[in-house]
């Protein structure tokens, strides 16, 4: 959720300080782009997992405090919900077997979270919506001790005005959920995986703008959010609900062709500084809090800004490829963050997940004529949007192919350019073939995360189970499995 505020409400006094100071960051960044040096010789990856809490019945546990003070361990953080923690893991190379490295040490960290959890009565489960989350549970206290929540909170209610509306339709069947929610509770819902690449200030177009096309095959692969308040939506629901849980916008604004806070973008970018350009330019602040720092004067002295303000406001912008500008040891570097995955279901899964990633985005930011020289800004959202609803059934357009399923495209044009990619990266031939191994058995079996839960309360159904049951019941399989460790594709579906 990014940086802390200290304040709930803000005065119109703040709010006017606050916009001066963002355009002033703005300035400053614009400056440091064409007279400064940014960290990138050594170009790192970053990893952030957001991890759900259960009781023994596998319904939300209200107790992150709890459980976060049994595990005792600075990677794992507090999230919006109680029933939320966040494991954030420490910036490390691509090349190599590092993956593997990461994919063992993951494990046990979570093995030890997890039995850290148990003593306080909870369970982990990594997955991108809980199945067995109602409307009910937001009507109690749901949500963490943490000034920016309740800040965040109060200002996307003061700028909509109203209650917000959720409406998400199934593709595919009658089910819908309509509901009205007057705090943002079912934002709590939604829990991801962030992946970061570090990048230079001339290369970040290039990046940003593979990533954006990207996006559709990444959430058809990796989608595992079908379920909400005990609904079966789209294959990867989280994309939808995230956008209309933090929408500050009443109809009328949207009638006018206002942009929402969760933003694919509308254009191809040529630098990093369009984006935040854009932010400053298109979306009020939400949390207006002032700091001392004047960025000039830093930078006048030779020193890197910390630019609190810009930072802050670029955190309130929910961009599925959100531009990342931070300091490290007093040198500043830019990252691309990729916000679009969902959580689970394995460790394996996550991983085989950020390699199709960085390899197929090393390999498309560097061809000499860009796949987006040929596609359209709206063609590449479109095919976003039909991939979250349908995951890996979707179909979409891509130059040279024209519309094509998205098993097809990933099968015979994306997944050999993931392999080359991380050659490229320098990445063993043993982790390439590990886990995109993995992805080529997704696409090669249909199963996904979203796909195995949607089978399982099917055949759950059959058997005489009620929906509730039927999701307690698949959320108990997925929790012994996602600790198991196999991927997905693997698992069986009662009664195969």
């Amino acid at each position: 959720m990014g940086d802390e505020v200290a304040g709930v409400s803000f005065t119109r006094e703040q709010r006017q300080r606050y916009r001066e100071k963002v355009r002033q960051c703005l300035d400053v960044f614009e400056r440091m782009l064409t007279e400064r040096s940014f960290e990138f010789e050594r170009p790192l990856t970053g990893l952030e997992i957001e991890l759900n809490l259960v009781d023994a019945d596998f319904s939300p546990a209200m107790g992150n405090a709890a459980v976060l003070k049994s595990i005792a361990d600075p990677a794992y953080q507090t999230e919006l919900g109680q029933f939320n923690i966040e494991l954030n893991v420490p910036p490390r190379p691509l090349p190599g077997d590092s993956a593997l490295e990461l994919e063992e040490s993951l494990r046990a960290s979570l093995n030890a979270a997890e039995a850290k959890a148990n003593d306080v009565g909870a369970h982990i489960v990594m997955i991108g919506i809980l199945p067995t989350i109602m409307p009910e549970h937001f009507h109690t206290e749901w949500m963490s001790a943490n000034p920016r929540y309740a800040a965040l909170n109060e200002s996307i209610f003061a700028a909509r005005g109203e209650d917000l509306l959720l409406d998400i339709a199934s593709p595919t069947s009658a089910e819908r959920v309509t509901a009205y929610a007057d705090t943002i509770a079912p934002e709590a819902a939604c829990t991801s995986v962030q992946l970061h690449l570090q990048v230079s200030p001339q290369d970040f177009a290039a990046n940003w703008n593979a990533a954006q096309t990207l996006l559709g095959p990444q959430v058809a692969l990796g989608a595992n959010s079908p379920f909400l308040f005990g609904k079966q939506l789209w294959a990867e629901t989280r994309t939808e609900l995230f956008l209309q849980a933090t929408d500050t916008r009443s109809v009328e604004l949207k009638n006018q062709g206002v942009r929402p806070r969760v933003f694919f973008g509308e254009r191809w970018i040529t630098s990093i500084f369009d984006l935040f350009e854009e932010n400053v330019r298109y979306f009020p602040a939400l949390l207006p809090e002032v700091s001392d720092e004047d960025p000039v004067a830093v930078l006048d002295d030779g020193g890197a800004p910390r630019m609190q303000e810009l930072r802050l406001h670029n955190g309130t912008v929910y961009r599925w490829n959100r531009p990342v500008y931070d300091i490290v040891e007093g040198r500043p570097h830019l990252r691309v963050e990729n916000r679009v995955l969902p959580a689970g279901p394995t460790v394996v899964d996550v991983l085989a997940n950020s390699a199709f990633y960085y390899g197929a985005m090393r390999v498309l930011s560097e061809e000499d004529r860009p796949v987006w020289t040929k596609m359209s800004f709206a063609t590449a959202e479109a095919n976003f949007t039909e991939c979250a609803r349908r995951g890996l059934p979707a179909s979409v357009y891509w130059p040279g192919f024209g519309e094509i399923p998205v098993e097809e495209l990933v099968l015979r044009h994306l997944l050999p350019m993931a392999h080359e990619g991380l050659s490229r990266w320098g990445v063993s031939q043993q982790v390439r073939d590990r886990y995109l191994g993995v992805i080529e058995a997704r696409c090669k079996t249909g199963r996904n995360g979203a796909e195995w839960q949607v089978s399982t309360v099917r055949a759950l159904e059959a058997r005489g189970r009620t929906r509730l049951d039927a999701l307690r019941e698949m959320l108990a399989l997925y929790s012994e499995r996602m600790h198991g460790n196999e991927p997905v594709h693997t698992w069986d579906v009662p009664g195969e």
